[in-house]
């Protein structure tokens, strides 16, 4: 099984996929946590390219591109590889991100931004994608507590605005496999919705 998490900046969806790799190892099910754009050599360097460089005024298009090379390198190499060895994963942010950061964020051509993220999934479609929802300036002065800032956090509110309202049009068109989620909640709460979604689809499939 395949469970990635998106949402806007701050929303908790990190913290959420940390939380649902404990709850699913506690009950005895290999699972593996990665994250997109970060793993393995490559994406490291274009994680730090995109979002700590601050004295690199990335072209959109080359941002997206960027991105999408992550994506494929990390699919072939580490994500098909797992979900072969019968691994549930879970990914922090995945191919909706560029859909929405990239398309709706970046106002790069919608179609052309879908055409090349989807080949970047390398035909891996998650079985689950749930998206924290909670309003913009919440999630921002989390970040601000929480001093972890990027380049991607310090985007004017209209930017941030506009990916929320992307991601709530993509959870419009697949309601099937994209799981809006109130994040304005305690974790422990969420959490529990969470876990409780992915016990009864592993139920299923079972």
């Amino acid at each position: 099984m395949f469970i990635t998490f998106e949402g806007v900046e701050g929303s908790g969806k990190s913290t959420q996929a940390k939380l649902l790799v404990e709850f699913l190892s506690e009950r005895g099910y290999k699972v593996t946590l990665t994250r997109e754009p970060g793993w393995g050599r490559l994406g490291e360097l274009i994680r730090k390219m995109i979002l700590d460089e601050r004295d690199l005024d990335l072209d959109p298009f080359s941002e997206l591109c960027l991105f999408c090379a992550d994506r494929a390198q990390h699919v072939r190499d580490f994500i098909k590889p797992k979900l072969q060895d019968g691994e549930i994963v879970i990914c922090d942010r995945y191919f909706d991100s560029t859909l929405v950061y990239q398309g709706h964020g970046r106002k790069l051509d919608k179609r052309l931004v879908n055409k090349i993220a989807t080949a970047s999934t390398l035909d891996l479609i998650p079985n689950i994608t749930f998206l924290l929802n909670l309003p913009v300036r919440t999630g921002l002065t989390r970040l601000q507590t929480r001093g972890d800032i990027t380049k991607m956090d310090e985007e004017p509110l209209e930017f941030h605005e506009t990916i929320r309202q992307g991601y709530m049009l993509l959870a419009r068109r697949e309601p099937e496999r994209i799981k809006k989620i109130n994040g304005d909640r305690d974790s422990s709460e969420i959490h529990e919705e969470i876990s409780g979604i992915v016990i009864n689809s592993i139920a299923k499939e079972s």
